[in-house]
């Protein structure tokens, strides 16, 4: 089909990691390549996160003296996710994590570097690599200036309306609004969707993720589900499509990240009237839900030895700046922060400490303390849950080509990231594990990239 106003090699529609990776694989096997991003601004989701991108036996964790492997990956995520409809992708990610975090410090310049100082959610063993500064923003920015010293253009505030297929069900191009409202017609012999997920979509929640659907969202505006709409108008596949990555613990009023770091080196949360009401090391994912039926807020105590690990992280720091963390030295004086019932939390702490003591079951089954039991002086913060991004998507293959529901490729049609099915179980929040977001948006893209230009190289 002819009558295009712009041609190139691979549109990519999003500007977040997966389309910045995809995009910087793809020029560099010497495709030309275009982004195009529907809101004013680059980053999405990928822009908010902390930047985080699990590897198994990467270079960094050798010289750390971490020993990993990609099968110790794979079996780390699929017992958080449990078994879910895309355990190749699960695979694929995993044995291609390593070479990934490699490529993103020496070829996309990102500056990353190993987290050694606990696990995270999900992982039994120090993997995730992250800025320093753990700010996602900071990897963007990386990304950026990789897309940008490639020459590749990416039009913000360009939002795609519609794909355009031809007769036989391949995608050719798409129709782009400009700022101005213009349409333009750009053809594109491959196109990746990297629009993230649907999370701002309350319908689409309500549809797939009733359990969050009440849960204040706090992700990129631009996550309205773009690409499960325009994929189902081609026929193509959905796959772990109620899967999500809530939050547990957003610090209220701030409407910041309270570090998860608190809660698994051994903080706790607690209701209103002081107890708690499960066991939080399940994940800041899953716990969601369980802050979200017991009541409008809860309250995430800890203690200095927790306070001083999560101070190297800037976004605690700066929470803890602006009075969101507050801090006194008996029970009694940090209740009354936030009228949390004294002899609640009082009795709470008391029955924690026996736990972590060894000297009687948690009520709730922790298995995990980290540095507790907790020591005065205490530390409170008023969180709130949310819902950050979804995990489902459209079906795709291990090269990240977006499927029908019969398990046929739609030609040219590559999705990542958001867009597609993800790893994190096959429902609800608590098969997340840490970092799956970014994962699967870099590595899904830089798949998708490389794949795009084997196909155009062999003529397909």
């Amino acid at each position: 089909m002819g009558g295009w106003d712009i041609e190139t090699d691979l549109l990519v529609v999003g500007a977040g990691a997966c389309g910045f990776a995809a995009a910087i694989a793809a020029r560099d096997a010497g495709l030309q390549v275009a982004i195009v991003e529907k809101l004013d601004r680059a980053g999405g989701n990928s822009a908010l996160s902390t930047g985080s991108v699990p590897a198994a036996n990467s270079r960094f964790q050798r010289e750390a003296g971490i020993k990993d492997s990609p099968e110790r990956m794979i079996e780390d995520l699929m017992r958080q996710g449990g078994p879910h409809e895309c355990p190749e992708i699960t695979r694929a990610l995993s044995e291609q994590s390593a070479s990934l975090v490699e490529w993103l410090v020496d070829v996309a310049a990102a500056r990353m570097s190993l987290i050694t100082d606990y696990c995270h959610v999900g992982h039994s063993v120090p993997r995730l690599h992250a800025p320093r500064s753990r700010r996602g923003k900071d990897l963007v920015d990386d990304l950026v200036a990789a897309v940008e010293s490639r020459s590749v253009p990416i039009a913000v505030g360009n939002p795609v309306k519609e794909l355009v297929a031809d007769a036989g069900g391949a995608v050719t191009g798409a129709v782009v609004v400009d700022k101005s409202g213009a349409a333009s017609r750009i053809g594109a012999r491959k196109i990746l969707l990297a629009t993230n997920g649907y999370a701002a979509n309350k319908t689409l929640v309500r549809e797939f993720c009733p359990e969050i659907a009440g849960a204040e969202y706090f992700g990129a505006l631009g996550s309205t589900g773009d690409a499960v709409t325009w994929g189902r108008g081609l026929g193509a596949g959905l796959a772990n499509i109620g899967a999500y990555q809530g939050y547990a613990a957003v610090a209220y009023p701030q409407g910041s990240l309270l570090s998860w770091t608190t809660i698994e080196k051994g903080g706790i949360l607690v209701s209103q009237d002081g107890t708690r009401f499960g066991d939080e090391s399940i994940g800041y994912s899953g716990y969601a839900k369980n802050v979200m039926a017991q009541g409008e807020f809860a309250y995430a105590v800890f203690d200095r030895r927790i306070f001083d690990v999560t101070s190297k992280e800037e976004e605690f720091v700066e929470l803890a700046k602006h009075g969101g963390v507050k801090t006194a030295d008996t029970p009694a004086a940090l209740a009354r922060f936030f009228d949390v019932d004294a002899t609640g939390l009082a009795a709470t702490l008391e029955a924690y400490r026996r736990a972590a003591r060894g000297e009687a079951p948690d009520p709730f089954g922790r298995r995990e303390f980290g540095l507790a039991p907790l020591e005065a002086p205490l530390f409170v913060c008023r969180v709130k849950p949310g819902l950050f991004h979804t995990q489902g998507g459209l079906r795709i293959d291990t090269r990240a080509r977006v499927l029908k529901a019969d398990g046929a490729a739609i030609p040219n049609l590559f999705a990542g990231g958001g867009a597609a099915a993800g790893i994190s179980g096959r429902d609800g929040g608590r098969g997340y594990s840490s970092g799956n977001g970014l994962l699967t948006a870099l590595g899904l893209g830089r798949i998708a990239g490389l794949t795009a230009a084997d196909e155009i190289r062999s003529g397909r």
